[in-house]
Parts: structure tokens; sequence; C-alpha cells
């Protein structure tokens, strides 16, 4: 088994787009370790490989030991690790960019440090969210008022479509069986879309804390991104699985999440409506995968690897 000291970090050309990735990965009751470029997963049943480079976010369940070296490739090959309570979730995440550019970074600091642009794109949110509107004009308070009587009413819809009896959104942090069934089943659902958004946002390079409608907080732009997907994916299948049974919600929720995620591509989606909230770009076809490095001048940037400085006017203290 080669070591960390042993291996270099994957090139960007080895390793998978985060649009082609598996959504996530469950495990539980199990020891994580690392085999060349894969994840062992071993247990009382065996051992199981994972190729890490092929993960979008890997859930740690209850029982679950990982190694130094397994982590180690996990952040390599910029893969999400999230941490599932036995009674809730709880979210821990870490990866690198697999985007060699900075164009999207960039984007997202010049769009949310001017505070016209931050409302343009948190329009654009709200257009993509629920497409039946027009949101042009409207400030951020009725932005947020409008969101959350959608909200509300995606809540009130699926609770008739399925039967499931609802009484508001109940969360208490670390207690998941302080709600009812259907709000459990909303909170794992939930959790779920933030280790796909957190992992996408991070395998892209952008800043998790510079959001548009979020703020004040390390994730504010992943709770923005998972929210585009809020009504449309998350509830609904909560509801489905509240209804179906009230056994195992948790891990049922994951699962149906995890199926629906994969069979419509949605990782690949996420990152075409990242491209375009920050770049108005809708393709995947750009070469993020080659590293070119620039330096900032007062005429613009210039090419990187070569010395500036005029030795005959310039003295170097040094």
């Amino acid at each position: 088994m080669a070591t960390v000291g042993q291996r270099g970090a994957s090139s960007p050309r080895e390793l998978t787009r985060m649009g082609d990735r598996i959504s996530f990965v469950y495990l539980e009751r199990c020891v994580l370790h690392r085999e060349d470029n894969a994840i062992t997963a071993e247990d009382a049943q065996g051992v199981t490989h994972i190729p890490a480079a092929t993960i979008g976010t890997l859930l740690l369940g209850p029982g679950t030991r990982v190694t130094h070296q397994a982590m180690s490739l996990l952040g390599d090959c910029g893969a999400g690790v999230v941490w599932v309570g036995e009674r809730g979730v709880r979210f821990y995440s870490g990866g690198r960019s697999l985007n060699r550019s900075s164009s999207l970074v960039e984007a997202q600091a010049a769009k949310w440090a001017n505070r016209r642009t931050r409302l343009d794109v948190a329009r654009e949110m709200y257009r993509m969210r629920f497409p039946n509107e027009n949101p042009d004009g409207l400030t951020r308070h009725e932005l947020l008022g409008r969101e959350g009587r959608r909200v509300k009413e995606s809540y009130r819809r699926e609770a008739q479509r399925t039967g499931v009896p609802w009484n508001g959104r109940i969360y208490v942090p670390g207690e998941f069986s302080a709600g009812d069934p259907a709000n459990q089943a909303v909170t794992a659902a939930a959790q779920c879309m933030y280790g796909i958004a957190q992992t996408t946002v991070t395998a892209l390079g952008c800043a998790p804390g510079l959001g548009f409608i979020h703020s004040g907080h390390e994730l504010a732009f992943v709770l923005d991104i998972a929210d585009l997907y809020k009504t449309e994916i998350a509830i609904p299948i909560a509801f489905n699985v509240a209804a179906e049974s009230v056994d195992d919600i948790g891990a049922r929720t994951r699962r149906a999440i995890r199926d629906h995620v994969n069979k419509s591509a949605l990782l690949k989606r996420c990152v075409n409506d990242i491209k375009h909230l920050l770049l108005q770009e809708t393709t995947l076809d750009d070469p993020d995968d080659i590293d070119i490095v620039t330096l900032q001048s007062d005429e613009g940037e210039v090419e990187s690897g070569r010395n500036y400085a005029d030795q005959d006017d310039i003295e170097v203290p040094w």
C-alpha cells in the first residue's frame, strides 16, 4: 500500500469532474482506510473498495472509524465528508477544489461585494426556484416574504398530496426526535442537500461563506445553493418517505434523496446553476482542469513565471 509520503497529489486530469460523480455514499459501522486510490470500508461482511475520485460526498453514520490516510485521499480527490449522527445529523465537511481556475470565486466575490449585483443574484436565485414569478424590482425584504410563503405553501401542498399530518416546521438542533415523522424526514433531506451543495461549492473553488441570500455563517453560499432544490426535491421526497412508514425515517430519506439525485444528475445541474449565477455560463466545457497562474499589474493581468524588476532603477533591499 502506498503511503501519503510516497504518492503525490492527483493531477487535475486524473480527477473526476464534480458533475460526473456519485452524489453521496452512506456507510455505517465500519472502518475506513486507504488502498492506493480507493477507500476501503471493512466490516463483519468483509472489505468493500470505493474509488475515491468518483465520490461527491461521503456520509459517515454511527460506528464508523476513519484513518488519517483515508481522509488524506478524500481531501486530495475533493470529496466532502459528512458525519451523520444516530438521532440527527452532524455536519462536517472537507475537500479541495477541483477547479484550478479562480474565475468562479473572483466572480463570486465581485458580485457579492456590490450591493446591486448581490441583489441581482438573489433575484435570479428566486427566479430559478419559482420560474412562474418575476422578482424584478423586489426588495430583499419582499423576496424573503415571498420565499417564506412559497415554502409554507409547499409544505401544505405536499401534506395534502401524501395525507401526512403537518402542523408546521419543527426543528431543534441536536434533537432529531423532537419533530414528528414529517419533520424528521424534512430535516434528513435538508442535511443531505446541504452536504451535496457544500461539496459542489468547495469542488468548484467558490467561497462557502459569501452568500447572496444567507449571511453571517461560514456556509452561507452553501445554504443558498441547497435552497434552490428545496421545494422541488427535498420537501416532496421527505413527505413521500413519511407517508410510506415512520420506521427508520432518517436512513430511508437519505436513500431516497440519493437515488433521486443520481437519477436526475443533480450534481451536473448544480455545477451549471452555480456557473450560471456567477458567470452567466451554463456549460461544463471550459478548461477548468488546466493550471493557469497570472500576476496582477496596473495594466491588468500579466504572465507569471518571470521577474519584472528593472535592476537599473529598482533597488532590491535583500
